[in-house]
Formats: C-alpha cells, structure tokens, sequence
C-alpha cells in the first residue's frame, strides 16, 4: 500500500518551515520554476511537493498514482524527482554544475552551484516527457 498521497496541506506553509535559509529560499525558488514550466499548482504528498498525477506500476504490479515532477527540501540536499532516470538527459546533466544522482532523483546542494537554464531545461523535459494528467 502506499502510504504517500496528495494532501490540502499548503505548501507555502510547508516550504516556510523549512529551518535552513538557503534550502528554503532554494526550495522556493526550484517550486516557482516547476509552477511556471507545469502550469499547474504544487501539492503536497506526504514531505514532497509534486506537480502533476501520472500512473506508474510497481515490482509487484500495482498500480499507483505519483507526481509527475517534485521536490524535497531534505537536510542533506534539495532533492529533485521526475528529472531524470537511470542515465536520463545525460547531456544536461553534463553541463547542469555539482550535483548527484540517485536512482530517481537529483541532488542539489546549493541552487547557485547549478546553471538555472540547463536547470529549467531539465524540468521542462521531466514535466513533458512523463506528464499523464493534471493535479
């Protein structure tokens, strides 16, 4: 069963809270970023603010609903997802600046390590290239 799902909770609120000063201003920034590429309004799901509702099936085929693009503003990094996949837009992200990589996700540990336009061309591409439906 899965346990994250979209919430009411505010997301302004939610990125307010955030303790570290450059993670939140960071945060908010990458949000405003995805709101204007998406054109639709973030939601909350559980501590991740997702854009968008796309299907996936999981290792034991259910299916599940998910966002389609999204952020964490963990203490370690900010956390991107639905950017890039098991070796996805490696040519962006060649030219994106310090970053890591999980299996699905992309790790940024200052928003200003990056280049905003290779950053913004990442996003576009995960919002067109998985978008299923609206939020």
């Amino acid at each position: 069963m899965v346990k994250t799902k979209p919430s009411d909770e505010s997301v302004d609120d939610y990125l307010a809270a955030v303790e570290n000063d450059r993670r939140r201003t960071d945060a908010q920034s990458v949000v405003q970023l995805m709101r204007e590429v998406s054109g639709v309004e973030p939601v909350m799901w559980g501590s991740m603010v997702g854009f968008g509702t796309q299907p996936y099936t999981t290792a034991d085929g259910k299916s599940h609903e998910w966002f389609v693009i999204g952020l964490a503003p963990r203490k370690q990094a900010l956390t991107l997802y639905g950017l890039t996949f098991y070796g996805s837009n490696q040519d962006l992200l060649d030219r994106l600046g310090k970053h890591r990589l999980g299996k699905g996700c992309l790790y940024l540990t200052r928003l200003d390590a990056v280049d905003g336009d290779v950053l913004r061309e990442l996003v576009e591409r995960g919002w067109a290239g998985d978008h299923r439906s609206p939020a």
